[in-house]
């Protein structure tokens, strides 16, 4: 908890702490490739949802880019496989 506490300050200080927030486009578009790829409206629905909390602008565009085919930057695999986890808890807590 102690570790947990003092490391509080230095994520605050990530640049992602001060990244701007997704784009209402963006999520508009990542509701459309889910709904494509899932025919899940309600999953998709949650999902675009979370990741407006989840993620900055520059990492939904990974995330759509990924959805469609693509595959994150070496750099972004933690960040990616992170963000996955964290949407599935929230839209699918029995996952």
């Amino acid at each position: 908890m102690k570790r947990l506490l003092a490391l509080l300050p230095l994520l605050l200080l990530t640049p992602s702490a001060f990244a701007a927030a997704p784009t209402a486009a963006q999520k508009d578009e990542f509701y459309a490739v889910c709904v494509g790829i899932s025919q899940n409206a309600e999953l998709c629905r949650c999902k675009a949802d979370a990741a407006m909390t989840l993620i900055d602008e520059r990492f939904m565009g990974v995330v759509i880019a990924s959805m469609k085919g693509g595959s994150p930057a070496a750099a972004d695999y933690d960040a990616y496989n992170t963000y996955v986890a964290r949407s599935n808890q929230v839209c699918k807590p029995n996952y």
